[in-house]
């Protein structure tokens, strides 16, 4: 069975080997933010990244409502001075408004007045770029005592006074040489930092630890996957993990990192988070000595907050090979379920089913698809949770490709979701995004870059303007309204591009969502309606949050497109809007406006000629597909963030591509030296095929 439930009583003797290092933590915060402060927030301030340690994103705010939503204006506004994705929820408290942006800077600004009153760079080596997926982005800080916590790029955690943004201390969380980064917001639990890490495909063994407030010393860690199984596991939750893996799984590291839900519930002095996807993707490079469930990625686990030790887990997704991390949002509630309370966990990860959890034990309570068209499983065991593996989806076993509903962007992704005790809903930023998994058996590791057992080259949109007009028409999104009660949508919005905005939902029966594509708006949480709306120039990744100030609420969100779609996907996957930065907060009655948008460079396609042999062209579009599309887009065709190849100064001269691809001559702007992972006929292949895809599009009239 794939659920696993162990009392906690039974367990506590047994999981001693726990990894900590035996220190003690220093006395909780008594004055600024208060573990009571945390508990039950001062109505108007926001000082959880999810505005409640119950991560529901909920206001209990209502000046601005459904009556009056209409007259929200731009209050001020700020802009940015990094052009990367922004992912982070501002915080607000004692006035002032702390927010992150991208390559893990922090500033600080008056939250009525918008003055900025500091800023904060931890100076992060731009070569860190190759050991993230999905853009320099990082989503919040956390506040306690009088402190403000981050977790960087480069995998340190850093506290910063509240008042000036002077660094109390700077601590490392990762192993030295790591190609493990830190993108999701610290939480807090009890006196407490907790983070995690990101980089399940970067030769990364997965962990969350906690952290003392007061000196940023490690007091637990807890291991996701189990280590060399030569040696002795930390912990009794391993010795049985390490049971549904096989072969040399270790080597790689395993995955199963927790890059972004963390959540801590003080009924149960539970710390519940969800883990991403183990490595590589392929199982059949990961269990070498036959099929597993590889515990506990794709799962929800609980541990102690005290200790860390593990109480339950949850597989979501069991040997999972298509990226379905359940690292999304987690909301601890109490809801009304067959006529008694209960306190449950609600989760809507990756893989297209919403999930209800009995918050203390793990078990499994209803399972159902918050969107339309799953084709990796035919649905759920309605006693287990189990998922019924449909045989053509495990690519690995039957040697054929497999376009797989949903895709490694996910149903739901990280966006948050959020939920109103008001209407009894979870509004979810849904993805409408297939996938191309093909197995690749002759695959071996690399040294940099994704490590994913796959072939995807076949899956390359070609130069066809009807193909690529009909991808870029699959990909939507969708704002979903989902009742967990009866597992059926209430009602949905349609987007017609994926990888939306987080939704932030109030008392006031709003829903704030902003847009792939440069809008932010306002809809009626009950029906649906859209009710306001305001063009912010760029895309919209993040989640809103709302807070008074002399009276007056106002809603606060960061703009700027980029992340995962912008970097991978590319324009041949979406329309995309360009990169303008900026924090923007309104309130009624404000009359504020933008500066006009910078105008759109047009550039023209002047590639070299093709000269590269068929063979070596065909080499080239295999290591681009598996290696180089993570950051510069499918085809070659790049988003709005990272360098588009195909107009690359460069691309004509053999021994200047050599330089910047093989020995790494622009490092310090992020792309390091390939040469341990290509050798100079890869690379010069590579260019090949750049050039044959540059002069396709310029044939096709595309730019």
């Amino acid at each position: 069975m794939r659920l696993k439930l162990f009392a906690v009583a039974m367990l506590a003797p047994a999981l001693l080997g726990l990894s900590a290092c035996g220190k003690n933590p220093s006395p909780p915060a008594s004055k600024g933010v208060t573990d009571a402060m945390l508990a039950n927030p001062p109505k108007g301030e926001w000082l959880n990244v999810a505005g409640d340690q119950s991560e529901t994103r909920f206001s209990p705010l209502d000046a601005i409502n459904d009556q009056n939503v209409g007259q929200l204006g731009l209050a001020w506004s700020a802009d940015l001075d990094t052009a990367r994705g922004q992912e982070a929820t501002p915080l607000m408290h004692d006035g002032v408004l702390y927010v992150t942006t991208a390559w893990s800077m922090v500033k600080a600004y008056d939250a009525k007045t918008g003055a900025l009153k500091w800023s904060y760079d931890p100076k992060v080596p731009r070569a860190k770029l190759v050991d993230v997926c999905c853009d320099a982005v990082n989503r919040g800080v956390a506040l306690y005592g009088d402190k403000v916590y981050l977790g960087t790029l480069d995998g340190r955690l850093v506290a910063l006074e509240q008042k000036t943004g002077k660094v109390v201390f700077d601590k490392p969380t990762i192993p030295a040489g790591s190609h493990m980064a830190i993108t999701g917001a610290p939480r807090v639990a009890k006196g407490k930092i907790l983070i995690g890490q990101a980089g399940s495909e970067y030769f990364s063994r997965g962990f969350l630890a906690a952290y003392d407030a007061q000196t940023g010393d490690e007091l637990w860690k807890f291991y996701t996957v189990p280590g060399d199984p030569s040696k002795p596991q930390e912990g009794k939750h391993l010795e049985v993990a390490a049971k549904t893996w096989s072969g040399d799984f270790w080597k790689l590291g395993g995955g199963g990192n927790v890059w972004d839900s963390i959540t801590y519930d003080p009924t149960t002095n539970l710390v519940i988070f969800g883990t991403a996807n183990a490595e590589p993707w392929n199982p059949a490079h990961r269990n070498t000595n036959g099929a597993g469930d590889s515990l506990y990625t794709a799962s929800i686990v609980a541990v102690n907050a005290d200790t860390g030790e593990y109480v339950w887990h949850f597989q979501e997704t069991p040997e999972d090979r298509w990226d379905f991390d359940s690292t999304q949002q987690l909301i601890v509630r109490d809801v009304e379920i067959g006529g008694a309370m209960q306190h449950v966990v609600m989760h809507a990860p990756k893989n297209g089913f919403f999930y209800t959890l009995d918050a203390k034990t793990g078990k499994f309570i209803s399972g159902n698809p918050f969107v339309e068209g799953i084709n990796w499983a035919s649905g759920l065991d309605p006693v287990t949770g189990a998922p019924r593996i449909n045989p053509e989806a495990k690519y690995e076993v039957t040697g054929k490709p497999f376009v797989g509903f949903p895709g490694a962007v996910g149903a739901h992704s990280w966006t948050p979701m959020s939920f109103s005790p008001k209407t009894g809903l979870v509004y979810i930023p849904v993805n409408y995004t297939p996938q191309f998994y093909m197995g690749d058996p002759d695959w071996k590791p690399g040294t940099t870059g994704f490590q994913l057992g796959l072939d995807v080259s076949p899956g390359a949109i070609p130069a066809d303007k009807a193909i690529r007009a009909a991808t870029e028409a699959a990909m939507k999104g969708a704002l979903v309204a989902f009742d967990p009660l009866t597992g059926k949508a209430k009602w949905s919005v349609p987007h017609s591009t994926p990888t939306n905005g987080g939704t932030l939902s109030t008392a006031g029966n709003l829903v704030f969502q902003g847009t792939a594509l440069g809008e932010f708006r306002a809809y009626a949480a009950d029906t649906g309606k859209q009710l306001w709306s305001f063009g912010t120039q760029s895309g919209v990744l993040a989640a809103p949050m709302t807070y008074t100030i002399d009276g007056e609420q106002y809603v606060a969100v960061l703009v700027g497109w980029g992340g995962v779609w912008d970097v991978s996907a590319g324009k041949l996957a979406s329309t995309m809007t360009p990169n303008i930065s900026r924090l923007m907060v309104f309130k009624l009655g404000a009359k504020g406006t933008l500066p006009a948008a910078p105008p759109s460079a047009k550039r023209v396609l002047d590639p070299p000629p093709v000269t590269g042999k068929p063979e070596q062209i065909a080499l080239g579009g295999k290591l681009f597909a598996n290696s180089c599309s993570v950051c510069h887009g499918v085809s070659a065709v790049a988003g709005s963030v990272n360098p588009d190849l195909r107009h690359s100064a460069v691309l004509g001269n053999a021994d200047a591509w050599k330089k910047v691809v093989h020995d790494g001559a622009l490092s310090a702007n992020g792309m390091v030296a390939w040469k341990d992972q290509f050798n100079p006929e890869q690379i010069e292949a590579i260019r090949h095929y750049v050039i044959k895809r540059a002069n396709e599009d310029k044939a096709l009239g595309m730019d």
